[in-house]
């Protein structure tokens, strides 16, 4: 049996920055945490905030590394201006921190206990009074309750919304990130082809998923934020729904969106199937969505609006079909993602309609395809823009397939 080239590769081509994992701890080097804490404290001094207070595991992970499956429970990050950030977490995963975050002090709390308690101790500690505390109020991993309590506790103390504050640095990646990037989209491709090949007339959505999940563990891949997105396109307008039992039928489409996962990076991609024989529209509206991907790829430059990417995408597909697609966007930053998302919190920061996000080197796009009509057909790959363009990094085909 020939081994995986991607686990007998060595540990992320020798970029800088990356870790070998070998302790099972965090991905990267202590210099690549050590660097975004310093940018973050940076944004901290500019804000004039004496402490963040961050839940979201998107945020925590970026900070320190920490991957499990634990944030069920409340965890949040303290980092102060000064001195070691804090890591405010259930007491039963002691041993899951001391492991993957020894660099961080640890406060725990006990079954049944409040964690406003334990936060507003870590806070006291660490601000002074007067202190301005940044917090993710937009975060769904922060109830609102809890900051309630919080803030009760600490009446000295003054409070500011920094819910983007991280995730703007976040926004472009690192190349020890891009690395593991491209690792989660050796994965994709690999669960993609596995998916084009299960997939007939006859087969059942579980039966491909089921090869799909195979493929995506055996290239090395862990579970992404969304399990994959496999359904018939008799339900492609039902956007967040997976596999039943359902087989497809002579003359149906499949819809497949997954994404490979390499420590917490996601690279996402979707490719739609046809059993044939075609239905009237379907090979228009496949050539409308790949002339559509093109031309959001070729617009996808740094110093590019985003607003300027979904119009080059959306006039692609007018002079295909003849007629302009509505969407909501045509793409999302993506990357760091924990469930139930792989495009790194609750927010969808995409490539919409009149967007002014400026595209710059090193961001990390899901540029999405998606054509209602005269059918419903949907291409997408993952894109990292470089200094000169964009390279899709998700590889399968591209065209229309269509299988017995």
């Amino acid at each position: 049996m020939t081994a995986d080239p991607l686990l007998a590769a060595p540990p992320y081509g020798g970029v800088r920055g990356l870790s070998d994992g070998a302790a099972h701890g965090p991905a990267f080097l202590p210099d690549e945490y050590r660097a975004r804490t310093a940018a973050l404290r940076a944004a901290m001094r500019r804000r004039g905030l004496a402490a963040l207070a961050l839940a979201s595991p998107e945020n925590v992970h970026y900070l320190l590394g920490l991957d499990h499956l634990g944030h069920f429970a409340f965890t949040m990050v303290v980092l102060p201006r000064d001195g070691p950030p804090v890591l405010v977490a259930r007491r039963m995963e002691r041993h899951t921190l001391a492991a993957q975050v020894p660099g961080a002090r640890h406060a725990l709390y006990g079954e049944g206990r409040d964690p406003a308690r334990t936060v507003a101790r870590v806070l006291a500690e660490v601000t002074p009074p007067g202190g301005v505390v940044g917090v993710e109020e937009q975060s769904m991993w922060l109830p609102p309750a809890v900051l309630a309590r919080v803030r009760a506790a600490l009446p000295a103390l003054r409070w500011a919304d920094a819910s983007a504050l991280p995730a703007r640095l976040r926004t472009v990646k690192s190349p020890a990130e891009s690395a593991l990037v491209r690792r989660a989209a050796h994965v994709s491709g690999t669960a993609m082809h596995a998916a084009l090949g299960a997939a007939r007339t006859g087969v059942s959505e579980r039966t491909v998923a089921a090869r799909v999940h195979a493929a995506m563990t055996e290239a090395g891949g862990r579970e992404p934020g969304f399990a994959p997105l496999i359904r018939s396109t008799a339900r492609l307008a039902q956007e967040h729904v997976t596999w039943r039992e359902h087989r497809l039928e002579a003359g149906e489409g499949l819809f497949v969106e997954l994404s490979g996962c390499v420590h917490r990076y996601h690279a996402p991609m979707s490719r739609t199937l046809r059993c044939g024989p075609l239905p009237p529209g379907v090979a228009e509206s496949a050539a409308a969505a790949l002339a559509g991907l093109r031309a959001a790829a070729g617009a996808l430059v740094p110093g590019a609006r985003t607003g300027e990417v979904y119009a080059a995408w959306a006039g692609a597909v007018a002079a295909a079909t003849g007629y302009r697609p509505r969407r909501h966007h045509c793409g999302y930053l993506t990357g760091i993602g924990f469930p139930p998302s792989w495009v790194g919190g609750g927010r969808v920061p995409g490539i919409r309609a009149g967007g002014r996000t400026k595209v710059r080197a090193g961001m990390v796009f899901h540029l999405m395809s998606w054509v209602e009509r005269p059918a419903g057909h949907v291409v997408s790959d993952t894109a990292l823009v470089t200094a000169d363009g964009c390279e899709l990094l998700t590889e399968a085909p591209r065209e229309l397939i269509v299988t017995g």
